[in-house]
């Protein structure tokens, strides 16, 4: 099959270059200096230096060279694919105008434009040197002090990156705790453990205005104002939608998203994935539908996507995953469900972890048909413990079976069997 890749920016999209990889190298480096800082009282004495300068080289190593996107153009063209620099806009469910070049399709157009940082309207903002995720990580220092607006994933992940560095961070986060897409109890967790890392945390507070003298930022939150070196906006994303032509398939001009099939179909010919369809802004998804879409472009048999165990994590230290419905999501469909919960501290793997132990399992399950519908794990690997519970959600595995396998003794995700043990209406 002949295949034509249109990239205006990087090919690969967010994550190799500003998102998921880049993130968690800095995040891997805040981590270590927090273990370093642990040691006392564990295993000896220890000064800890911070250093960014090894985490921005590493970054835009990483990146390819200060974000050049050649190898990754390079391995397309290789495979024998056709790259084309530029903006692509369909035209009807077949064709594609690029520029002044126009490309007909002879079996599938996929559309992958994914998403881009959500700007909030908040007075005296527009205009101001303020950052989005792709100036944090651009970084090459970490500012003295930094007010960031939305304590979501990207929002709190940066946040305390920034504050193992050295940097004076305030969150400001609209809903009542962290993590708003979470179960509450994970943000109220966060909060503490951000509030013990000097992190200042104001939730169920909106900016109202902000401003910068050419020097610095202030941000007025209520009767607050605070200021700061730099502002970092992680107050969600939205689809890159605008200006693709999608109106000529139906698609209306004011969507949010493209409206999919089970197989990713948008309309006969035309086909979507990623971020701008709606299922989930994170790679794995985008990943997990790639593969749907080449099987039904194919015309191959597989099976349709199924995302009831979509699992995501945060990573905060602790870690913050979680899969399927939160408590209050399956309560407000009207599943009759038990909640367990298991504390990490008191699992025999977190009290001989000591340092940097916080968090916490949940398990949700539906009492109709006996199996989890939903669960949390967070701490010092939560996002790895969430595997066996993606699982079980997935495979719809029997809360029985759960409760009667072995858990190897001393793991965190041992505390999977006390949360399912704790299961109660």
């Amino acid at each position: 099959v002949d295949v034509v890749g249109v990239e205006a920016e990087l090919v690969g999209g967010e994550c190799p270059y500003w998102g998921c990889v880049p993130s968690k190298m800095m995040i891997r480096a805040a981590n270590l200096l927090a273990e370093g800082r642990r040691i006392p009282g564990m295993a000896g004495t220890v000064t800890v230096d911070p250093d960014f300068a090894p985490v921005a080289t590493r970054i835009r190593d990483e990146a390819t060279d200060d974000w050049n996107d050649k190898v990754a153009v390079d391995r397309l063209v290789g495979k024998g694919g056709t790259f084309i620099r530029g903006r692509a806009r369909l035209v009807g469910p077949d064709t594609v105008v690029v520029g002044d070049e126009q490309l007909r399709a002879t079996r599938a157009i996929v559309v992958a434009t994914g998403a881009s940082a959500s700007i909030p309207p908040i007075p005296g903002l527009a205009g101001t040197p303020y950052w989005t995720n792709r100036e944090a990580i651009s970084a090459t220092s970490p500012p003295r002090s930094l007010v960031v607006i939305g304590g979501g994933a990207i929002g709190a992940e940066l946040a305390q990156v920034f504050a193992r560095f050295g940097t004076s961070v305030t969150i400001v986060e609209a809903a009542p705790e962290l993590l708003p897409l979470d179960e509450p109890a994970a943000g109220r967790l966060l909060r503490q453990v951000f509030e013990r890392e000097n992190i200042n945390v104001i939730t169920d507070a909106a900016v109202s205005a902000v401003n910068h003298d050419g020097i610095e930022f202030t941000v007025t939150v209520g009767d607050r104002v605070l200021t700061a070196e730099k502002v970092l906006v992680a107050t969600g994303r939205h689809t890159n939608i605008t200006g693709l032509g999608l109106d000529c398939i139906g698609v209306p001009a004011d969507a949010r998203w493209v409206p999919v099939n089970a197989h990713l179909q948008v309309v006969p010919g035309v086909w979507a994935v990623g971020d701008i369809t709606g299922k989930g802004a994170f790679t794995h998804v985008a990943v997990y539908q790639a593969g749907i879409a080449v099987r039904s472009i194919l015309g191959q048999p597989g099976p349709a996507a199924d995302y009831r165990a979509l699992p995501h994590v945060t990573f905060t230290d602790p870690e913050v995953g979680a899969v399927g419905m939160t408590e209050a999501q399956a309560r407000a469909a009207g599943r009759s469900i038990r909640v367990g919960t298991a504390q990490v501290p008191s699992s025999a793997r977190g009290w001989i972890h000591k340092a940097g132990n916080d968090g916490f399992i949940q398990v949700i399950e539906d009492i109709a048909t006996g199996t989890l519908i939903g669960a949390t794990s967070v701490g010092p690997v939560g996002g790895e413990v969430l595997g066996a519970l993606a699982v079980a959600v997935h495979a719809e595995v029997p809360v029985e079976s759960l409760q009667n396998m072995i858990y190897a003794y001393p793991t965190f995700h041992r505390g999977i069997e006390d949360a399912l043990r704790d299961l109660k209406a």
